[in-house]
């Protein structure tokens, strides 16, 4: 089990690397996470959700994802609030203390049922902790630290991050306030994110050694481009607003509070002429190529969020003012683009709520119990008006759902809103938008199959193409269409096409290999084999 001495200090990205690690050794290995805190979710091959890094890691093992690798996600939808996904399906909002109170007691089963299975499939299970063991105000129930490594009798690795600074405080300090059966379960320290001369931290190394009788396994460099996905939003503070010098394309996505998924645009990122950046003021939005509302776990108040922040009367002055600028949504980002959003049964945020729509596309979304979690795999509709660049006649796409919001075109001329005194009816021009110009028509985008057979359309897209929305994450993962609606935009840029740049499945890969080798190069394997309890050169 690695444990970490904070939350970020890299927890998930070893463990990420370890698991490739053993499967390339032979090894058939599986990552384990008993509860995730997290907005960015990975859907299963049967249509469940749980944390990404999970299924991240599970893809670095080779394997299926399944929740038994995540049975508890949690995903906050307010400072005090959260929906519990258990093994994959929505539970209950619960306050952080009813979780605590209610849901904490009766979890171990949960838990070490879903761990057992796993260790019953495969050779080795690597498992990560949460945030810090030395949270004492927590240590009483907890269910992913250190109690599950005792549960699990699992020998535990400390890591600690060392760009942050007071590293050695960090671990010595955690060690400090572990109860003495905890302290014993800890068998080794990895130091992370090191940048400089490696000697010079020689004697902090070997002070710690002596001070604690625990062995430093290793430090790992910091690893720059790393290009595996991050599992919290937290990373976005070290993104830049600005865009990148020397980029054809510049891509401008919302950050708002309760953003989720925005991992989706990842691959954007990695094209040699894009440039992806996170805004959360209008003077920070600049003119953009693209304007991209991300998904989000509360889309109602992230809505209001975008308000206050002056973002939707900055996203339609630039929109009006430019000829070729597109406006695109994504699951919340869809739904926000819409007439009105409707919540009469507290679903997305555990309250009743309400909100008028952007207004840029003739949508309703009402939110309704249950959620869609479901992989979908389909093509570009040959009349859809998006401008996209390519010789191929069909353009396949691809990506998965996760939403609880049943989103229907609408063609009505107003839309209702409920009021505590009467119902509110909302011409469509008034919606957000008093522009008399505003264009209704819309049509559909793509003609997609879920796993279950199902054949439908999917998406709506502004018959000017400019603006479009869909429920598909993962969107730009379709190396075709990437590519395609790319040089789409650098067409109407006045610039050549680049056509296909790379494969994202076989960048993953090599990110996977990349990282695997940074980490064994660093780490001290045959210690880490001996904590496992697995011979030095497996051969299974």
């Amino acid at each position: 089990m690695l444990q970490g001495t904070a939350s970020d200090v890299g927890k998930s990205v070893i463990v990420t690397a370890l698991c490739r690690i053993f499967v390339q050794d032979g090894i058939r290995t599986a990552p384990y996470k008993s509860q995730n805190m997290a907005l960015n979710s990975y859907v299963t091959a049967d249509g469940r959700e749980i944390g990404r890094a999970q299924g991240v890691q599970a893809e670095a093992c080779g394997i299926e994802a399944s929740t038994d690798m995540n049975p508890v996600l949690i995903k906050p939808t307010g400072d005090m609030h959260s929906q519990i996904v258990v093994h994959g399906k929505p539970y209950q909002h619960l306050s952080a203390m009813k979780y605590r109170e209610e849901f904490l007691p009766v979890a171990q089963p949960i838990v070490m049922e879903a761990l057992n299975r796993l260790r019953d499939e495969y050779d080795l299970v690597v498992l990560e902790g949460a945030g810090s063991p030395a949270e004492i105000n927590l240590k009483q129930r907890d269910i992913v630290n250190m109690n599950l490594a005792g549960w699990a009798e699992a020998p535990v690795i400390l890591v600690g991050d060392i760009d942050r600074g007071g590293v050695f405080a960090f671990l010595v300090g955690t060690l400090e306030l572990l109860e003495p059966e905890e302290r014993a379960r800890v068998k080794g320290f990895i130091i992370n994110k090191f940048r400089g001369d490696l000697e010079l931290l020689r004697p902090g190394l070997d002070w710690l050694e002596q001070r604690t009788g625990i062995p430093v396994l290793g430090v790992l460099p910091f690893l720059p481009d790393m290009e595996i996905e991050a599992e919290d939003s937290v990373i976005l503070d070290s993104y830049a607003s600005m865009p990148k010098q020397g980029r054809d394309i510049d891509i401008a996505v919302i950050r708002y509070p309760r953003i989720s998924n925005f991992t989706d645009f990842d691959m954007l990122d990695a094209e040699p002429d894009v440039s992806v950046r996170y805004v959360q003021r209008a003077a920070e939005l600049g003119e953009p190529d693209v304007i991209i509302l991300p998904g989000s776990k509360d889309t109602i108040s992230d809505l209001a969020f975008l308000r206050e922040q002056g973002l939707d009367g900055a996203i339609e002055q630039y929109m009006e003012s430019s000829t070729h600028s597109q406006l695109v949504g994504i699951c919340g980002g869809y739904q926000m683009l819409g007439d009105v959003l409707l919540d009469p049964e507290a679903v997305e945020s555990g309250k009743v709520n309400q909100s008028r729509g952007l207004g840029w596309l003739p949508l309703r979304t009402t939110f309704l119990p249950g959620k869609k979690t479901i992989r979908t795999a389909g093509h570009v509709l040959p009349d859809a008006p998006l401008h996209l660049y390519s010789t191929e006649p069909i353009i396949p796409v691809g990506g998965y759902e996760i939403h609880s919001g049943e989103t229907v075109y609408s063609s009505q001329a107003g839309c209702v809103l409920e009021s505590s005194n009467s119902d509110t009816v909302v011409n469509s021009n008034d919606v957000t938008r008093s522009t008399a110009s505003r264009e209704k028509e819309a049509t559909s985008l793509f003609l997609v199959q879920s796993v279950d057979g199902e054949e439908r359309m999917e998406g709506v897209c502004r018959i000017d193409g400019r603006v479009f929305g869909t429920y598909l994450h993962g969107l730009f993962n379709s190396d075709s269409y990437r590519r395609a609606w790319l040089d789409g935009i650098r067409q109407a840029k006045g610039l050549e096409p680049l056509a296909t740049t790379f494969s994202a499945a076989v960048r993953r890969e090599i990110a996977f290999d990349r990282l695997a080798d940074h980490v064994r190069g660093h780490l001290d394997m045959d210690q880490i084999y001996e904590i496992a309890d697995l011979p030095k050169n497996p051969q299974f």
